[in-house]
């Protein structure tokens, strides 16, 4: 699906602030076109807006939308909503989606096939938050900009 706003993947300042936002259906390429956006939107942070972003938050950014937007499109129904925005020194990755029910995090446990996106998530981002929404519940994942920040 096309960001919303349609603006090709590009951060809009918006008081002061670079975002973007995608609606996603499900449609197959979606998590794909997921991760092709946020890697756009980090691109043009840097190239449009001087900010340095490190290949390593660049891989590790697309990691994470693949995984809360692929865990959003299996465990809710309806419409899944992914925001990427600067803030300060971080990009914060939201995902939204309509199931009312909030993700409980798993213990390791390597035997286990799948189920591992949440741990994965909460491993490799600065913080994670889940945030009950009037409907639904969103999922923001905080990584610095640069490594070890």
């Amino acid at each position: 699906m096309a960001p919303v706003p349609p603006d090709e993947g590009s951060p809009r300042p918006d008081r002061g602030r670079v975002e973007t936002t995608m609606a996603l259906d499900g449609e197959s390429g979606c998590i794909a076109g997921a991760r092709e956006l946020t890697g756009s939107f980090l691109a043009s942070v840097q190239r449009e807006h001087g900010v340095p972003v490190s290949a390593r938050t660049m891989d590790l950014s697309q990691l994470v939308v693949s995984e809360l937007v692929t865990n959003a499109l299996r465990h809710a129904p309806g419409p899944v909503l992914l925001h990427l925005c600067i803030a300060g020194a971080a990009v914060e990755i939201a995902v939204w989606d309509s199931e009312p029910a909030l993700p409980v995090p798993r213990g390791a446990d390597p035997t286990r096939v799948g189920q591992h996106g949440l741990e994965i998530v909460m491993a490799v981002a600065q913080a994670v938050d889940v945030v009950r929404e009037p409907v639904g519940k969103r999922i923001v994942a905080r990584l610095g900009l640069l490594d070890g920040l």
